[in-house]
């Protein structure tokens, strides 16, 4: 009997790969051939090459406004009014608190450890003043005059306002008593459910590209600076697991402490889905796990039916450490300075509303990345030395997210357990004290 011939191939075999291992594989490639190049006296790749890097930096920036539309959208209005109530309102206060405080510790964390790379900057490049605002220009400056003009000019924050706005108008239309109403609104729904899913395959479709890019854009740092940038890519790794253990530690044990849960009846039950998310870098992936978590502690599932698949999507602790950190790195690389306290203010503050839209999926923390640079008015543009540095902390995403994520599902459990509490919804007296 003869033997069914093999489908797929080399190329299937590509795509089932692990992507963000393909990532950090086109890292390590892109280091050693830049090394080799480097010692060879060649620091500037022949411009056939080097476009391979360029389309990369390109196809991120083609989706970051289409991205923040479709998926801040859904977002908002999968919040269905019927359930934000006692549950719902207190859910997600507490979640974009954590995830403001997660930011700000990694913020902490750039300022103390002042991760850069010493890059050669091309003398054509532009480098930009450093502005400084107030918080009321800030507060100010979120509310667009025209959607149209900050859709076009990527104006991130206010986008990010006016799709938030419109998700929740929309969330309370899906829920109208009018079936007329009920119906266009299920229909508006449906168009941006469709954008955001189909924006997720592109970015899919980005990612199995994402090594090619990564190695020639690594490949260009290290002809041009040599080996001596590995050292700022160990401080970045440092610097955002030390968040993470921070913030861990002080934020979810201090929340434990406060609503009187047992810290090692938690830590138990809370260990299996950490290690999930550690494993698998995906929290929508880890649900069933830490729906199971949640059951084992006694928690009603009226609370965490409806506050873990929100923590999913809302919660980002972990990735609001990681763009503390990254976004510090990049401006330190790149332009020879920290971030100012404006753009401090504006990174903790896009860096907790986009968590609302970011989809937790391996990789979505480095998409939100470069949304945050481009809303404190430093876009990440090909062939400039921000887009080689945003490709060195791409390389070692695989690892970072490995961190953020594991942090991201326990501060579900953490914040689901807290609230059940208040509410009374504990049903196991076993982790209360």
């Amino acid at each position: 009997m003869s033997q069914a011939p093999k489908k797929g191939g080399i190329f299937q075999a590509y795509l089932n790969f692990n992507v963000l291992y393909k990532i950090l594989i086109g890292l390590v490639i892109g280091a050693i051939a830049g090394v080799i190049l480097a010692a060879s006296g060649v620091t500037a790749l022949p411009a056939w090459i080097s476009m391979f890097g360029t389309i990369f930096t390109r196809l991120l920036k083609m989706i970051i406004i289409p991205m923040i539309v479709g998926s801040l959208v859904v977002g908002a209005a999968s919040v269905s009014p019927a359930t934000v109530g006692k549950v719902g309102i207190r859910v997600v206060i507490i979640y974009l608190i954590t995830s403001a405080i997660g930011v700000t510790i990694g913020l902490v964390m750039g300022n103390i450890f002042q991760p850069h790379a010493i890059l050669a900057v091309e003398a054509a490049e532009k480098v930009p003043a450093t502005t400084d605002q107030t918080i009321w220009n800030i507060i100010a400056n979120i509310i667009p005059t025209s959607v149209l003009s900050s859709l076009v000019n990527e104006t991130v924050l206010q986008v990010i306002f006016f799709c938030l706005v419109f998700g929740l108008c929309l969330s309370y239309l899906k829920a109208s008593s009018d079936e007329r109403l009920k119906t266009i609104a299920q229909t508006t729904y449906n168009v941006f459910d469709c954008l955001t899913e189909i924006m997720m395959k592109i970015v899919q479709g980005i990612m199995q590209y994402a090594p090619v890019g990564v190695a020639v854009l690594i490949c260009e740092v290290f002809a041009k600076n040599g080996a001596n940038v590995v050292g700022a890519l160990v401080i970045v790794l440092v610097a955002c697991f030390l968040g993470y253990a921070i913030h861990i530690v002080l934020v979810y044990g201090g929340l434990l402490k406060i609503f009187r849960i047992k810290i090692g009846k938690f830590v138990k039950e809370a260990r299996t889905p950490f290690l999930t998310a550690f494993v698998t870098r995906s929290s929508n992936g880890t649900l069933p796990t830490t729906m199971t978590a949640a059951e084992n502690l006694g928690i009603d599932k009226e609370v965490y039916a409806f506050s873990l698949p929100l923590g999913a999507t809302i919660n980002m602790d972990g990735t609001a450490i990681y763009q503390g950190v990254c976004a510090f790195f990049l401006v330190m690389t790149c332009y020879g300075r920290g971030l100012t306290f404006g753009e401090m203010g504006m990174v903790i503050l896009l860096a907790t509303l986009a968590s609302i839209g970011t989809a937790g999926v391996p990789g979505a923390g480095a998409i939100m990345l470069a949304m945050v640079m481009a809303g404190i008015n430093l876009p990440i543009e090909a062939g400039t030395t921000l887009a080689q540095a945003y490709a060195m902390i791409l390389g070692i995403d695989a690892l970072l997210d490995m961190g953020r994520t594991a942090l991201n599902v326990t501060g579900d459990l953490t914040c689901t357990a807290c609230i059940a509490k208040k509410l009374g919804l504990l049903k196991e007296d076993s982790i209360l004290k």
